[in-house]
C-alpha cells in the first residue's frame, strides 16, 4: 500500500513528497500471534501418540511444571517410551540416555485395560529399580467400569 503524505502550508508543489514504500507489517504480527497462541495450545495435546484405553478412576489430577516422559503398555503387552517402542530389558538404558541419569524425572506409566495388571508392574518395577523416584500410573478421569453384583438366589 502506497499513501501519500500532503504537503504543509506555505511551500511549492514542485517541492511534493515522494509515496511511501514501507509495508504495513501490523496484520502479519496479529496473524504470527494468533498462530504462536494456536501452537502453544495444540503442541501439549500431540505428545504422546500410542493408542491405550485407559482405566477410568475418580483420583485427583496430577500438576507439575515440568515435562513427564510417558511409558506406555498397549493392550498386546508391547512397551513405548513416548512413542518409540522397546523390549523390557532396553528400557532402563532409554531412560537412562533419555533422562541423563537424572532420578528427579517425573515418569508415568499408562497401561492399557486389557493389558495383564502384572505386565504394567514389572515395567514400573523395572523403572523403579533403576532408581526413578518419581513413577506413577496414569488413568482416564471419570467413573470406574461398572462391577456386577451377583444375585442372590430366591428360596
Amino acid at each position: 500500500m502506497a499513501s501519500f503524505i500532503t504537503p504543509r502550508k506555505g511551500t511549492s508543489r514542485r517541492h511534493q513528497t515522494r509515496p511511501m514504500s514501507e509495508i504495513n507489517v501490523t496484520p502479519f504480527v496479529d496473524v504470527m500471534l494468533v498462530l504462536l497462541v494456536i501452537f502453544m495450545v495444540t503442541a501439549p495435546l500431540l505428545t504422546v501418540g500410542v493408542q491405550i484405553d485407559l482405566p477410568k478412576t475418580k483420583a485427583n489430577v496430577v500438576t507439575g511444571q515440568d515435562e513427564p516422559l510417558a511409558v506406555s503398555v498397549d493392550a498386546g503387552g508391547n512397551i513405548f517410551i513416548q512413542d518409540t517402542e522397546v523390549n523390557l530389558d532396553t528400557l532402563v538404558p532409554r531412560l537412562i540416555a533419555i533422562t541423563g541419569k537424572n532420578p528427579d524425572v517425573r515418569i508415568f506409566v499408562r497401561g492399557d485395560r486389557a493389558v495383564n495388571y502384572g505386565r504394567v508392574m514389572t515395567v514400573m518395577g523395572r523403572i523403579n529399580a533403576a532408581g526413578y523416584r518419581k513413577v506413577a500410573l496414569i488413568t482416564s478421569q471419570g467413573d470406574s467400569a461398572p462391577v456386577e453384583k451377583k444375585k442372590k438366589s430366591e428360596k
